[in-house]
């Protein structure tokens, strides 16, 4: 159906009320002012220029009729603009009924829009066009809805202007659900029963269930109403039973299959590391045997995958172990660089001291999952299966992904054929460990690199690769081959005794290290005579330890040459520390520098209190009988002693002396200023205790004084004063302020 119509389509149309000649159409739009109007006129793009009309500018019957004529009912639903709200979800058959009646509702929204009538109207005109068959609609939306009225559009219309359009959709199977006898008899015990029994014993029979409830619940059954009801035929456990495997069907598989339920059912989410987006910011590691067999056996794969860019590495390994880690996180840094992170599971290769001790050299930090919870590195989990369903079908050994896979294969061959057969002959095995290999690696490269991803926004690996500006962490590869080496027993860490190293019942002689010092040693792998010696605290590089038994060399020699080595690096030792024994006998003794200390510290304690200034302390004269006696026994003597006289000269030099000393004594000295020896903070003290005294007398002071007084009261000055007339007297106190 065309909105926009010509002059010549618009008489082609033969509508009525409308001219059939173009000349005719063109002269009645001139005279209406159809071009004047900004919304429904517009100029025609096509050759020859023009104007188009839009079919709204029609009289109302034309509109009808040109409706009618060309618009489907029901072929514009996907592109409903449907924001509802209501129901949280809705069956197959209240979506269809919902969708059709938004079709009717958006048609007739389309038919009324633009013509000159009511509402009551446009749906009475709507309505009978429907009933008579005039509108054409779809098989569809005719099969749900033959027939529509005017009160029943105008409730629709109702329903989806409010925003629950949802309510439109209506399943009246639904009204019926869970109102049966076996879903509501005994207050749903007979429910619940039943679904403990297909849970504890999924193949159970409808006939077997339904004497376990004869048995537990009788013949008769209660039903919603309370009334009782014979127990129900076999047919119709059968029924119950199936809808009720249906309706809870994910908690009976989390109870009888977990496995199934974690792989299928359980709540994973999606997208959880894209923020993820620098190379080798995190990897993914883990193992799984090959579904194919090589001439020597069956091996298990290693695969290593890069979580931003999907890049894949997988090597092959015999047994899984520590050094197959090794050997897969060695070809991925050789490749990509060096990773930050690195998840892995709780697998006794992955968590072993030597992948810990690789991962800590490398600087790399190992994210282990859970126990049991492979969905936490599913990205490994996920292309491992594509590698197992994508390849190994196509290798010459392949042996199936289980029990039944395998039983088919065999089965390709007849009994006699299979009895006795080797199993290289019978899956047809030919590749050797190093050919499987070659192919994993030539599919890794120039199949799933080059493969589109939809996580990767429509690009492959190797074009993310390719547009990356991270750098990368390069690593030498000697170094790689010196942190892979096999480390000695007990974690590698041994002590150097004076006999050497000792692994392996024997003796690996190094001169460079001293006696005593704890080493972690690696094992050359091509040579059993030789041990490298690293730090134990620091992981440094100290030297080469030799057995020369293992070595080949010759054994006199040798330890001669590392006695010398070991008594030169001694003595150069030795002549460092006597140098300073030397230098330190030149400087003061070791007492003179204690002490020295000792004062140097009590100056900084004295200088810290040098704002502190110490109070008198309480003093009172001890004594005892004893003491008493020694005070007599000091005084007494003296006391009792009988002076010399003396002679004339003395004598008047003596009165003299006497009657000076009466003169003064009996001399009245008067001081100008009393408190001339005083503080200002003992004045202000004297001055507000004699204001007390005055206001204790009974006289008035004046409000200035007063406020005085009470300000000074307040200050940490006279209360330490007051505290300190409690303790030592009024003229004490003054003089310590």
């Amino acid at each position: 159906m065309k909105d926009w119509l010509t002059a010549r389509e618009i008489a082609e149309e033969r509508l009525p009320h409308l001219p059939t000649a173009e000349s005719s159409v063109i002269r009645l739009a001139k005279r209406e002012n159809w071009d004047q109007h900004p919304t429904f006129a517009r100029r025609r793009s096509g050759l020859g220029g023009g104007l188009e009309y839009h079919f709204r500018l029609l009289p109302s019957l034309a509109q009808i009729a040109y409706f009618q004529k060309y618009k489907v009912v029901g072929d514009d639903v996907p592109e409903l603009d449907v924001r509802l709200k209501g129901k949280a979800e809705l069956t197959d058959r209240e979506t269809k009924e919902r969708d059709a009646r938004l079709a009717v509702l958006s048609a007739y929204e389309l038919f009324s829009r633009g013509l000159k009538l009511n509402q009551q109207a446009c749906i009475q005109v709507f309505c009978d066009r429907y009933q008579m068959g005039s509108i054409r609609v779809d098989e569809w939306v005719k099969s749900v809805i033959p027939a529509t009225s005017r009160r029943t559009l105008l409730r629709w219309l109702s329903a989806k202007r409010s925003g629950t359009a949802d309510a439109l959709g209506v399943d009246r199977s639904k009204a019926r659900a869970g109102t049966g006898l076996l879903e509501t008899a005994n207050n749903g015990a007979v429910r619940a029963f039943v679904l403990a029994w297909i849970a504890r014993s999924p193949h159970l029979s409808a006939d077997i269930i339904r004497g376990y409830c004869e048995d537990h619940f009788g013949a008769e059954l209660t039903d919603r109403n309370g009334e009782l009801k014979p127990l129900p035929p076999p047919r119709t456990f059968q029924h119950f039973i199936k809808a009720l495997k249906a309706s809870e069907n994910v908690v009976l598989t989390k109870i009888t299959d977990p496995d199934k339920f974690r792989s299928t059912m359980k709540l994973s989410g999606t997208g959880t590391y894209r923020y993820i987006d620098e190379p080798n910011a995190l990897w993914m590691i883990d193992a799984s045997p090959v579904d194919a067999l090589c001439v020597d056996g069956r091996y298990s794969m290693y695969a290593c995958i890069d979580i931003a860019t999907r890049r894949l590495i997988i090597t092959l390994s015999k047994t899984p172990r520590a050094s197959s880690v090794g050997l897969l996180i060695r070809k991925s840094i050789l490749k990509w660089g060096v990773a930050r992170v690195i998840k892995t599971d709780n697998g006794s290769d992955f968590v072993a001291i030597a992948t810990k001790r690789l991962f800590s050299n490398l600087d790399t930090e190992a994210d282990v999952s859970d126990a049991y919870s492979p969905e936490q590195k599913g990205h490994v989990e996920r292309v491992i299966k594509t590698f197992q369903h994508e390849v190994c079908p196509q290798l010459p050994g392949y042996i199936g992904h289980n029990v039944a896979d395998r039983k088919a294969i065999e089965g390709r061959k007849s009994f006699a054929q299979r009895l006795g057969a080797d199993e290289n002959d019978l899956f047809e095995v030919s590749l050797t460990a190093e050919q499987l290999q070659r192919h994993i690696d030539d599919w890794v490269e120039y199949v799933y690199a080059t493969r589109v991803h939809s996580a990767l926004n429509g690009r492959s690996p190797e074009q993310v690769v390719a547009a990356s500006m991270t750098p990368i962490r390069r690593v030498d590869e000697r170094a790689l081959d010196a942190l892979l080496m096999p480390v000695a027993g007990k974690n590698g860490i041994r002590t150097v005794g004076k006999q050497g190293i000792k692994h392996d019942n024997a003796q690996y002689l190094i001169g460079s290290v001293m006696v005593g010092t704890d080493v972690f040693c690696r094992l050359d792998p091509i040579d059993m005579g030789r041990l490298y010696a690293f730090s134990a605290d620091d992981g440094r590089y100290l030297d080469v330890a030799i057995c020369p038994e293992r070595a080949g060399i010759n054994p006199q020699t040798f330890v001669k040459a590392q006695k010398e080595l070991a008594a030169e690096l001694i003595r150069e030792k030795e002549r460092e520390i006597k140098a300073d024994i030397r230098e330190l006998k030149r400087g003061p003794s070791g007492i003179e520098r204690t002490i020295r200390l000792a004062k140097k510290k009590a100056a900084e304690r004295e200088a810290a209190k040098d704002n502190v200034i110490q109070l008198p302390k309480r003093e009172e004269q001890h004594t005892t009988p004893a003491i008493a006696a020694a005070i007599d026994a000091m005084t007494i003597p003296q006391n009792s002693s009988t002076p010399k006289p003396l002679n004339d000269q003395a004598a008047k030099l003596h009165e003299a002396i006497v009657r000076e000393s009466a003169q003064r004594v009996s001399a009245k000295v008067v001081h100008l200023d009393p408190d001339a020896g005083l503080s200002e903070t003992a004045r202000r003290v004297k001055w507000a205790l004699a204001i007390d005294d005055q206001i204790a007398a009974g006289a008035v002071i004046d409000d200035e004084t007063a406020i005085q007084l009470a300000r000074f009261k307040s200050t940490p000055q006279y209360r330490t004063a007051m505290d300190c007339m409690k303790d030592f007297g009024l003229e004490n106190a003054l003089r310590m302020l």
